[in-house]
């Protein structure tokens, strides 16, 4: 039993460390269609994890989270770097780049969603059980990179549509970041649990 506890903890990880990669070159290649060719010119237009991984956010608070009771594992990867200044649409470029993480995690939840609903019966419990555990986990990302604080995508997506005259709204989210974000963590994430888990529900079709 504690084999296949650890074998899951490892894999859910593992699982973490490639959707949280997917996530990030998703913004390189994003910003590269927007003409920024920062990311490959850093070399960070690849799925390999080693150009990717942040030793906190990749290895050491993915472990931590798997062993918490709760099953959420969450994590991040070192930030793909990009100039907006590069970018050919200068009104909803930044959010366009933000953006596009999100939306390839919950990509990726929907594919295997689909394969567990209409592969229902052919496919073995042993890889259903990994493919929901790719679901929530890439549902997990969903949401906590729309959370509208810094350095969260969902907070260039607020921002970018901000008034200019309500832009000091940014600098103030910028100023407490570190602050906003550990009572995120500690406080609030546990009111978005429901949207997650009802995310995963309508997804998959059946509860966990």
């Amino acid at each position: 039993m504690q084999d296949a506890q650890l074998f899951q903890m490892l894999f859910s990880v593992l699982v973490l460390v490639f959707s949280v990669v997917a996530h990030e070159v998703s913004h390189g290649y994003m910003a590269q269609y927007l003409g920024d060719p920062t990311a490959r010119l850093a070399g960070r237009l690849t799925l390999n994890p080693l150009r990717h991984i942040d030793p906190i956010g990749s290895l050491l608070v993915p472990f931590i989270t798997s062993i918490l009771p709760g099953g959420i594992v969450f994590g991040w990867a070192k930030p793909v770097p990009y100039n907006p200044y590069n970018l050919r649409d200068q009104k909803w470029g930044d959010a366009k780049v933000a953006l596009a993480g999100p939306l390839t995690n919950l990509g990726i939840a929907v594919i295997f969603a689909a394969m567990l609903r209409f592969g229902e019966g052919a496919v073995a419990p042993e890889a259903a059980n990994i493919m929901q555990m790719i679901v929530l986990i890439n549902v997990i990302l969903t949401v906590f990179n729309l959370v509208p604080i810094p350095p969260l995508d969902g907070s260039k997506v607020l921002f970018n549509a901000l008034p200019l005259r309500l832009r000091y709204v940014e600098e103030y989210f910028q100023r407490y970041a570190l602050v906003l974000i550990l009572i995120f963590a500690y406080f609030l994430w546990k009111f978005f649990l429901p949207f997650i888990y009802l995310l995963y529900i309508l997804l998959v079709g059946a509860p966990m």
